[in-house]
C-alpha cells in the first residue's frame, strides 16, 4: 500500500512538473521536516534521489537556516553536481556549512567552469583553504581564472578540451578519443579543435560530421572554418552575442598570441543571456533581484535608494506645478487634466525605452542604423501625439465645455508624447555613449523628462492661453 502511494505521488508530481510547476513540493517538504528532525539520512535521501538540477530546486525552497542545516546535517548530498545548480544565494548558504575539504572534494567532480564560479563565492579565508586542498595544478588554473574580471569570458571558460593536430586523419582522431583517459577529455564536448603546431586553432569538427568520414579522411578536408573567436578578456555579453549570431554550439578561446587555451560552451552562455535579460528587466524597474531567502531589511535597503531618487524627481515636477499655482487656482479644470498629460508622457517613454534598450542589448542599434531608428522613434512620436491630441480634445471641451482647454491640453499632448520619444531613444543611446548601463539609469531621467515637461508645457500653455 505505501509503495502504491508513493507511486501515486511520484506521477502526481510529475504530472505538476510537465504542467508548469518547476518544484516538487513534496520533496521541500520532506526536506524540511527532515532538517526540524535532524534526520540526516532522510535528507540525503531525498535529494539523492533527485536529479541535481531538481535537487538544487528543492534546496532553493528553503530558508536561509533550513539549508544551512541541511548542508550540515548531509554533506555529502551537496556534492559537485548539486552545488553547480545553485543559486549564488543559496550557494553561499550551503558553502558557509562545509568545511574546506567537502568543498574541495565538490570542486574536483564540477566542470571547471562551474568550480571557478563556486570559488569565486568563497570569502578570501575561506577560498585559501579549499585552494590549499586541490592539486597544484587545479589549484593554479583555479587562480588563473580568477585573475580575469567578473563578468568575462575567462570565467566561463573550461581549461578541458579536445584538439587534434592538423595532419591526422579521421580515424586517427576517433582512436584517440576512444583510448583517452577521462581525465584527458571533457566531459561532455560538441567539438574538436584543430591546431597547428604552435596550437593556434585552424578549425573546428563537430562529432556529427567526425562520425559521418572515412576513417582515411585528412580533418583539413572536413573540418569548418572558425565562426568566432573568444578571447578570456571580452565580456560574456560580448560571447553572448556571438553565440547568438552564429548559432555556435561551443566556441575556442584564445589566449594574447592566438593560442587555444580553452573553450565555453553553449549551457554557459544560456545562463548569462538569461542573468544579462533578467537584470536589464530589474534595473528597468529600479530594483534588483530578491532572492527567496533575503530579509526584509535587505529587500528594503536594495530598493529604499531608487525609491529616494524616485522622490526627488517628484518633488522637482511638483515644484513645477507650484510655480503655475496662480493659473491652477483661477482654473480648476487644469488641475484635473494636467496628470493626463504627465501619465501619457510617462507610459510613452517608457516604451521607447524599453524597445531602446533591449536593442542596445541585442547590438541591433549600430552606427549604420542609429539615424534611421531615432527617425522611427520621433516619427511615431508626433503620430501618436495627433492621435491622443484628436481624442483628448473633444473629450475636454465636452467635459468643461471650453474650446480653449481643449486646445491647450491637444497641444500638450502632442508636443509631451514628442518629447517622450526622443527621450525614450536619446536617453539610453547617450547613457551608453558614456559608458553606463542604460537599462539601470534610463528609467529615471525619460520619468522625469516627460513629468517635468508634460506640466511644464501644459500649464504654461494655459497660462498664454487661458489668463
Amino acid at each position: 500500500m505505501d509503495e502504491q502511494d508513493h507511486s501515486h505521488d511520484s506521477i502526481m508530481a510529475t504530472e505538476e512538473l510537465a504542467g508548469g510547476v518547476h518544484v516538487d513540493t513534496q520533496a521541500v517538504d520532506d526536506v524540511r521536516n527532515a532538517v526540524a528532525e535532524r534526520d540526516a539520512i532522510a535528507v540525503e535521501k531525498t535529494l539523492d534521489e533527485m536529479d541535481p538540477a531538481d535537487a538544487a530546486d528543492v534546496v532553493e525552497q528553503l530558508s536561509a537556516n533550513e539549508t544551512q542545516a541541511a548542508a550540515r546535517l548531509a554533506p555529502e548530498a551537496f556534492g559537485g553536481d548539486v552545488l553547480a545548480e545553485l543559486s549564488d544565494d543559496a550557494l553561499e548558504d550551503v558553502v558557509e556549512s562545509l568545511n574546506t575539504r567537502q568543498i574541495a572534494d565538490a570542486i574536483n567532480e564540477m566542470d571547471f567552469d562551474d568550480a571557478v564560479q563556486l570559488v569565486e563565492e568563497l570569502d578570501d579565508s575561506l577560498r585559501a583553504g579549499v585552494l590549499s586542498k586541490l592539486t597544484p595544478e587545479v589549484r593554479s588554473a583555479l587562480e588563473n581564472s580568477l585573475k580575469f574580471e567578473e563578468d568575462s569570458a575567462g570565467r566561463l571558460m573550461q581549461r578541458d578540451f579536445v584538439t587534434a593536430p592538423q595532419y591526422w586523419t579521421v580515424g586517427q582522431l576517433i582512436d584517440y578519443v576512444r583510448q583517452a583517459s577521462k581525465d584527458r577529455l571533457p566531459e561532455v564536448f560538441y567539438e574538436v579543435y584543430v591546431v597547428d603546431p604552435a596550437f593556434h586553432p585552424l578549425g573546428s569538427i563537430a562529432l556529427s560530421a567526425l562520425l559521418r568520414a572515412e576513417r582515411e579522411m585528412p580533418l583539413t578536408k572536413i573540418m569548418a572554418p572558425l565562426r568566432a573567436v573568444v578571447t578570456p578578456k571580452m565580456d560574456q555579453e560580448d560571447a553572448a552575442y556571438l553565440f547568438e549570431k552564429y548559432d555556435l554550439p561551443s566556441a575556442p578561446v584564445v589566449d594574447e598570441q592566438g593560442r587555444l587555451t580553452g573553450m565555453i560552451m553553449v549551457d554557459d552562455i544560456v545562463e548569462v543571456l538569461q542573468e544579462e535579460h533578467k537584470e536589464d528587466m530589474l534595473a528597468l524597474a529600479g530594483v534588483n533581484e530578491a532572492g527567496l531567502a533575503d530579509t526584509v531589511l535587505e529587500t528594503v535597503r536594495s530598493r529604499a535608494p531608487w525609491l529616494i531618487i524616485n522622490l526627488g524627481t517628484a518633488i522637482l515636477a511638483s515644484s513645477v506645478i507650484a510655480s503655475f499655482s496662480a493659473v491652477i487656482s483661477k482654473v480648476v479644470a487644469l488641475a484635473v487634466l494636467a496628470p493626463i498629460v504627465a501619465s501619457m508622457g510617462g507610459n510613452a517613454g517608457t516604451q521607447g525605452l524599453a524597445v531602446a534598450v533591449r536593442s542596445i542589448a541585442s547590438r541591433d542599434i549600430t552606427s549604420a542604423n542609429v539615424r534611421r531608428i531615432i527617425i522611427r522613434e520621433v516619427s511615431a512620436g508626433l503620430i501618436n501625439g495627433l492621435i491622443f491630441a484628436a481624442i483628448i480634445g473633444p473629450i475636454a471641451y465636452i467635459w468643461f465645455h471650453s474650446i480653449p482647454i481643449a486646445m491647450v491640453i491637444g497641444a500638450a499632448m502632442l508636443i509631451n508624447l514628442l518629447i517622450a520619444a526622443l527621450a525614450g531613444i536619446l536617453v539610453p543611446l547617450g547613457l551608453k555613449k558614456l559608458g553606463a548601463d542604460p537599462a539601470v539609469a534610463s528609467s529615471v531621467f525619460v520619468t522625469t523628462a516627460t513629468d517635468v515637461i508634460g506640466f511644464f508645457v501644459f500649464l504654461g500653455l494655459a497660462t498664454l492661453v487661458l489668463l
